[in-house]
């Protein structure tokens, strides 16, 4: 997070939260300051949207996340949010999410990925990825 905030020139705030068993938070804390700042929420996966939303209605605009699994509730929970946009990966298909969501906006990784595979397979640098993205 801070390499992200560091190149980004930003400030950067977290959500610590402690489970008890799978879906279900039994706590959370932000550690950092986001009053009246556009905050950005970044995970790397969000099944049934619990947490993002309920950090939502507290703290946050936008979501980025990595894989939108969005399982049982999500949906409503996101439509009920105060999200601007959240925004996923298309490593899970989202077209049906997209018809009873309007919030929800996917970015194409197809290439980063097909570059990850092709360095891997010829025995390069998949960190050079890190700061020369394909487009």
């Amino acid at each position: 997070v801070t390499s992200i905030a560091d190149r980004l020139n930003v400030e950067f705030a977290l959500i610590h939260k402690e489970r008890k068993k799978a879906n279900e938070v039994d706590r959370m804390v932000l550690v950092g300051d986001v009053k009246d700042r556009v905050a950005i929420l970044v995970d790397d996966m969000a099944d049934t949207c619990g947490t993002i939303c309920h950090a939502a209605d507290k703290y946050v605009v936008y979501a980025i996340l990595t894989h939108g699994i969005f399982s049982g509730p999500a949906i409503s929970r996101i439509n009920n949010a105060a999200f601007e946009a959240v925004v996923v990966t298309n490593t899970i298909p989202q077209e049906d999410k997209m018809k009873h969501c309007s919030k929800i906006q996917v970015i194409d990784i197809s290439m980063i990925l097909a570059e990850a595979i092709r360095r891997t397979h010829n025995g390069e640098s998949v960190s050079y990825l890190f700061s020369h993205v394909p487009l």
